[in-house]
């Protein structure tokens, strides 16, 4: 009798070792984690975009000839909040669909700055001074938001490539790797620009 209790005391106790180290729970939560990661960078990014009107509108005031950089940066911003990802059905090609819609907005609202620096009185205005305050603010958000869905995208990859945590997977979840976040191509090359200082 007492040694049918060890027995059924030891089967308890590997059992719920293995359903706490085999990714039972981790790779549901490490899911759920980056579906709230990539829902974040959305978030960002839709906020980005909200900017970008006001932001328009204050620099036509000043500089109304710079016409084609103003309808990249409205039809750059049309583009971006027109594609949009559901974090929890996100694919690669999504996802690089998405990726390309907000490059080309970066882009563009890159070039509408240099074009700002040309117009003192621009410059000068407070309500220009504070839309661009809150779109650096917004860069740096969406620059840390990234950081972290990156990170959560790792983390999630790893328990559903890596043994044990992939052996689980393969039984009951079967989850693909999730796409890893990156920027185009466009945005790298214009990353590795070294930075051009006018004095």
């Amino acid at each position: 009798m007492k040694l049918q209790k060890l027995s059924s005391l030891f089967l308890l106790s590997f059992t719920a070792l293995f359903f706490a180290g085999c990714g039972w729970q981790s790779i549901p939560t490490a899911k759920n984690q980056t579906e709230a990661a990539l829902a974040e960078v959305t978030n960002q990014y839709k906020r980005r975009a909200d900017l970008v009107p006001n932001l328009v509108n204050t620099v036509k005031g000043y500089a109304s000839h710079e016409q084609a950089t103003l309808t990249q940066v409205t039809e750059a911003r049309a583009k971006a909040t027109a594609v949009t990802v559901d974090p929890s059905k996100v694919t690669p090609e999504k996802l690089a669909e998405f990726q390309a819609a907000q490059g080309q907005l970066s882009q563009a609202l890159g070039r509408l700055m240099v074009v700002s620096e040309q117009y003192p009185n621009l410059k000068a205005d407070a309500n220009f001074r504070d839309l661009q305050a809150q779109l650096e603010g917004t860069e740096n958000r969406i620059t840390v938001a990234r950081q972290r869905l990156i990170e959560d995208i790792k983390a999630f990859n790893n328990l559903i490539t890596v043994p044990p945590t992939s052996w689980t997977n393969s039984i009951l979840y079967h989850h693909d790797k999730m796409p890893q976040w990156d920027v185009s191509a466009a945005e790298k090359e214009q990353n590795e620009k070294a930075p051009e200082v006018k004095f």
